[in-house]
């Protein structure tokens, strides 16, 4: 695939694979290793990657996502028409064009607001500090119209909750503290991306202002989002998933659905529903 593309290659064209497959390779490059060096290699050359998964059974789902991940490209799971109908024409641009590479976020929560934080989710996407300014480092891509949403779980500062702490560092210089008024910040987002055919990056940075809200007052895509962060965090059976219940997950979908004209946000009670069955199911087992 990557040498048809090679020799069919357009100038400032949209250069793209669709590789449609259940992952199971056995002819040529098949271990993860060898697939990992192949599109490292390959996504220098202006070529981006769609893999389109499908199947059951011997499906290979890790080495779709290195292909996906390493290649430049992104990965969607086929299980019927309607997954087809939106990752092929409802989000055809987000998915077939790319509209930046080697996207990169870093925050840094103001400590006199945050006591402590947590990431939920994106194990598998972090990167260590330096990585954020290292240009060499990959990261993700982003499509056009391409929306992404990240939660993070927050102790606010003051909180009498004990968390995991180190002893003073003895040779670390004392920073004087900032200037700015930091009280009125709550953390700073920096971005960092680039062109699809570019090698080096820009950077944005932002201050975000923020205030405590009860969940009432959130908007419903803010909770929908955090139904199902917890539905995630049921199914990976987490250690901070807490009193976290399918019955909540559904309680705070069904309240927060809000306008739906795409049906997912219905298919997500659905799928949530089902595994409340069969969790009952286990149980009584």
């Amino acid at each position: 695939a990557y040498k048809v593309a090679e020799e069919n290659f357009i100038e400032d064209g949209n250069n793209r694979i669709i590789l449609a497959t259940d992952g199971d390779f056995n002819v040529g490059v098949s271990s993860n290793a060898e697939m990992e060096r192949l599109v490292e290699k390959k996504r220098d050359n202006g070529v981006f990657i769609t893999v389109l998964g499908f199947g059951m059974g011997n499906y290979k789902d890790d080495k779709m996502e290195i292909i996906a991940d390493k290649g430049n490209g992104n990965y969607a799971y086929i299980d019927n028409i309607m997954e087809a109908r939106k990752v092929l024409v409802s989000e055809f641009g987000g998915t077939l064009f790319t509209i930046a590479k080697d996207v990169k976020f870093q925050l840094e929560f103001n400590p006199e607001r945050v006591k402590a934080y947590r990431l939920i989710g994106y194990e598998n996407r972090l990167l260590n500090d330096e990585d954020f300014n290292d240009d060499k480092k990959d990261a993700g891509e982003m499509g056009a119209g391409h929306n992404v949403t990240a939660l993070y779980e927050l102790i606010p500062a003051g909180s009498k909750e004990s968390i995991s702490s180190i002893d003073p560092l003895k040779y670390q210089q004392n920073q004087e503290k900032s200037k700015i008024n930091s009280n009125s910040e709550l953390l700073t987002v920096k971005l960092r991306y680039k062109q699809p055919d570019g090698s080096t990056s820009t950077k944005f940075e932002k201050a975000v202002k923020g205030k405590v809200l009860d969940q009432e007052s959130t908007t419903e895509s803010f909770r929908f989002s955090a139904a199902v962060a917890e539905f995630g965090l049921i199914l990976r059976n987490s250690q901070y998933k807490n009193d976290a219940s399918i019955e909540d997950v559904i309680k705070l979908a069904q309240h927060s659905r809000g306008e739906d004209p795409e049906g997912y946000r219905g298919e997500f009670l659905q799928i949530v529903k089902t595994a409340e069955s069969l969790i009952d199911m286990r149980a009584e087992k």
